[in-house]
């Protein structure tokens, strides 16, 4: 079972998606178990404070390192054996672009803490205490929640048994580096729209199942 530990300051973002569908059942499957946490647990003032204005001035605020720390160090604390694997990831903008490659490569993980900044940003300290800083792409979100969930979407669906059909991940858009899937079509086989005829390509019809792997081998798109 792999396990992914979710950090923010908003944990209750997460609700909504992990009760349903697929990632709903893979945990009822035990074949992951998700929980989330606050990192206001983990503040010492009397108002929570979890973040503060940068050094040298700036716009925005950051989230502190302290009570990050001290999250992580509660987090981390079991077990301790070195053969566990176990990844701390930041979601920043700033970070490595997700991939579906990466994706594979967690999917082998016992477990997967995942940071959500918020604000400005994290106090660069936190680079000392994590494995890696990950984006989901070259833009920029109001926190790393949805980012967190992409991830471990994507993760989930690799696991044996997540999907309904293991296979369905075989032949999808980025099984193979640089390559996306080919189109695919379901019933009806004519579908009329505005006057006009929209029909499934012949060769799917034909019943030849050499010929219709050959199309669609011929019809996945590379991109650079």
């Amino acid at each position: 079972m792999l396990k992914f530990k979710l950090l923010s300051i908003f944990p209750d973002i997460f609700d909504s998606y992990l009760n349903e569908s697929i990632i709903k059942r893979a945990q009822k499957q035990k074949i992951i178990s998700v929980k989330s946490y606050d990192l206001r647990k983990w503040t010492t003032d009397k108002h929570q404070s979890v973040d503060d204005s940068p050094y040298g001035g700036g716009a925005g605020m950051l989230l502190k390192i302290e009570p990050l720390y001290r999250a992580l160090k509660y987090l981390n604390k079991n077990p301790k054996e070195k053969t566990y694997k176990r990844k701390v990831v930041l979601l920043s903008a700033s970070g490595q672009t997700w991939t579906q490659a990466k994706a594979q490569k967690y999917s082998k993980l016992e477990e997967l803490i995942l940071i959500s900044g918020r604000y400005e940003g994290v106090d660069a300290r936190i680079k000392n205490f994590i494995d890696e800083e990950i984006s989901i792409g070259n833009y920029v979100l109001t926190g790393g929640e949805l980012a967190s969930l992409v991830i471990l979407d994507s993760i989930t669906r690799l696991l044996p048994g997540a999907l309904g059909n293991q296979a369905s991940t075989k032949d999808e858009s980025y099984s193979e580096i640089k390559v996306l899937e080919y189109p695919q079509y379901t019933r009806p086989a004519i579908f009329k729209a505005d006057h006009k005829n929209y029909s499934v390509p012949k060769i799917l019809l034909s019943g030849n199942h050499a010929a219709i792997k050959k199309w669609q081998q011929d019809h996945r798109r590379q991109i650079s």
